[in-house]
């Protein structure tokens, strides 16, 4: 093993000729990640000399590297570890790097399976060799100049991770650490993931009642009936602008024969996240999207420039074979529905329909409370279909629509959908977190490949453009960012149920649900809390449950017609005549106002 590089020696990393400190922040940040996932690794190694590492890569929130060792990692283990880590920044030594002729790796590495299977992956005759101190790693670089540069860290968590992601391979222990410029950043971020776990969608999933994941359906939610409220109201609410907006709703098969997919092109592009399979001598697939049953009812019939744009929704299960190990609560599941549509239009009409769709979008998020988005251009992918001319066509048309239409927007490279260029639409939720919510795509494939024609006023045939178009996205998804979003505090015109009754004793019962048949005679979703728990019990209960409002009655209450009114944060309103609260209610409802978050 050769000796440590002299003090001052150049790494290999680009951009290192840049003294660290003139940097940009984002790159320091990236490369004090980097190094302190090598400071991990030389720490495991000295407490654990057999060890066997692998990789330790930088991410969104720090480093993780991962290991095989004797024994599973405790938190005991952690905090000595750490200790390790901060023993070496102390000790301020360089980074240094270069590099080495693959047959050189080998022989440094000889005792580290892991390393020697990245190296006969590189196709180079070289590979990258860093150094600090007696620890010695294969890397690409992209490192502080010194230890003593990577800021604020903590060791958080242990976890399993097949090696290079295969459930064939050997389990590892992979160790995440968290690493912020400064101590306050840590802080912040611990702080703020704190308040994450709180919202948890999977938790409140639980505990008010809307839905669960069972490994009998993996991927596949089982909505409770407040959930299945929930959801409908959401369908219904995007239904009820469907008809305002000039959508027709489709349904079409969830199973089709594969020619379907090749034609569309998802049999050669998106295989192997569907679910195909053999039925007698026929290869069938669960569709994962609706835009070829869109397109092969397009084609079905005869379409004049009259009938144009058609706007066609709609709502039915789709299916992606998801990999097991990425499925997670409502964000990512097997099993879903879109609130997806496909537009068929002329050139001309191109325009009108993004800015249409835009004021659609603007409308929706401010009715559920979701803020203004932040707007992304998707490019062409390196797997695309259709040519490089239309993709360019396609991206100038949805960057200049953009713009005429107002709004600003950044370049996503290489993130568009195979069949075509795409607007994203991100908004950050009440913490802070980046989500990506609806889509608008233009398909540069499937009006060829499907033959969908129109005869234009010319009396011609003529392609119809097409446009792919999600405000919610997945309504699975969306839910789970909705929830985490709203911590459960949803707008009255969603809530599940939208009051609670709470009579003070036996003899106010009849009455509170009297006045419960009046308010569902209005359309709103109450009940009785009838228990025999006492009143602060059951305002309390409600309140945990979201509830946006709690009538208690008690004699005074019944003998005036009237209930006192408390909102869900416990705020007491003051007694009102019952059609005053209905009154107010309904109008708070239809008015989609969104309340504040709890």
């Amino acid at each position: 093993m050769d000796a440590p590089a002299e003090e001052g020696q150049t790494t290999m990393s680009e951009g290192h000729d840049i003294p660290f400190a003139d940097l940009p922040a984002e790159e320091q940040l990236f490369r004090m990640r980097h190094s302190a996932a090598h400071v991990l690794a030389e720490a495991v190694l000295e407490m654990f000399p057999e060890t066997k590492y692998a990789i330790g890569p930088p991410v969104d929130n720090g480093f993780y590297y991962d290991f095989e060792l004797p024994r599973p990692l405790t938190p005991d283990d952690l905090v000595t570890l750490e200790a390790r880590m901060r023993v070496t920044v102390e000790r301020d030594l360089p980074i240094t790097g270069e590099q080495i002729p693959k047959a050189r790796a080998r022989e440094i590495f000889h005792d580290q399976p892991y390393k020697l299977e990245l190296i006969e992956g590189i196709e180079d005759e070289t590979v990258g060799y860093f150094r600090h101190g007696e620890f010695q790693d294969l890397c690409r670089g992209g490192h502080t100049e010194r230890t003593g540069q990577l800021g604020a860290f903590k060791l958080d968590r242990v976890a399993g991770a097949y090696w290079r992601g295969d459930e064939k391979n050997p389990m590892l222990q992979r160790v995440y650490g968290l690493l912020f410029p400064t101590a306050l950043d840590l802080d912040t971020y611990i702080e703020a993931r704190v308040e994450a776990e709180k919202r948890d969608h999977r938790r409140l999933g639980r505990e008010l009642d809307l839905f669960h994941i069972d490994p009998i359906a993996p991927g596949s939610p089982f909505w409770h009936p407040k959930g299945a409220l929930l959801y409908h109201g959401l369908v219904d609410y995007m239904r009820g602008l469907y008809e305002e907006y000039g959508y027709q709703e489709v349904i079409t098969p969830q199973l089709f024969g594969v020619d379907l997919w090749k034609t569309s092109g998802h049999y050669q592009n998106f295989a192997e996240d569907m679910f195909l399979f053999e039925s007698g001598d026929e290869e069938m697939g669960l569709k994962p999207m609706n835009c070829p049953g869109h397109c092969h009812y397009f084609a079905g019939g005869h379409h004049s420039y009259r009938e144009l744009p058609l706007r066609l929704a709609e709502f039915t299960r789709l299916h992606r074979n998801e990999r097991s190990g990425v499925l997670h609560g409502l964000t990512r599941v097997r099993s879903f529905a879109q609130d997806d549509a496909h537009i068929y239009c002329t050139s001309e009409q191109f325009a009108g329909e993004i800015i249409s769709i835009f004021a659609m979008i603007e409308r929706v998020y401010r009715e559920l409370g979701l803020g203004e988005a932040e707007i992304r251009l998707g490019t062409r992918p390196a797997k695309f279909a259709g040519t490089e001319a239309d993709w360019a066509e396609g991206e100038r048309l949805l960057g200049e629509t953009v713009t005429r239409a107002g709004k600003a927007f950044t370049v996503s490279p290489g993130e568009g959908a195979f069949y075509g260029p795409k607007l994203e639409f991100h908004f950050k939720d009440a913490i802070g977190r980046s989500w990506q919510l609806g889509t608008v795509q233009v398909d540069m494939a499937m009006p060829a490949s499907f033959g969908l024609t129109y005869v234009g006023e010319d009396g011609q045939e003529h392609r119809p453009m097409m446009l792919h178009r999600a405000i919610l996205g997945s309504l699975e998804r969306f839910l789970g960012v909705y929830i985490e979003h709203t911590a459960g505090h949803f707008p009255l015109w969603l809530a599940p149920v939208q009051a609670v009754i709470v009579p003070i004793a036996d003899r106010h019962v009849e009455y509170a649900n009297s006045v419960r048949s009046q308010m569902r005679e209005r359309g709103l979703r109450v009940e009785v809390d009838e228990s025999k728990e006492r009143m602060g019990a059951k305002i309390r209960k409600a309140q945990l449950q979201r509830v946006p409002y709690m009538l208690v009655i008690g004699d005074r209450e019944q003998e005036a017609g009237a209930a006192a009114v408390r909102d869900r944060t416990g705020d007491d309103l003051g007694a009102m005549p019952v059609f005053q609260i209905i009154d107010r209610m309904v109008d708070e409802r239809d008015n989609k106002d969104v309340q504040a978050r709890g």
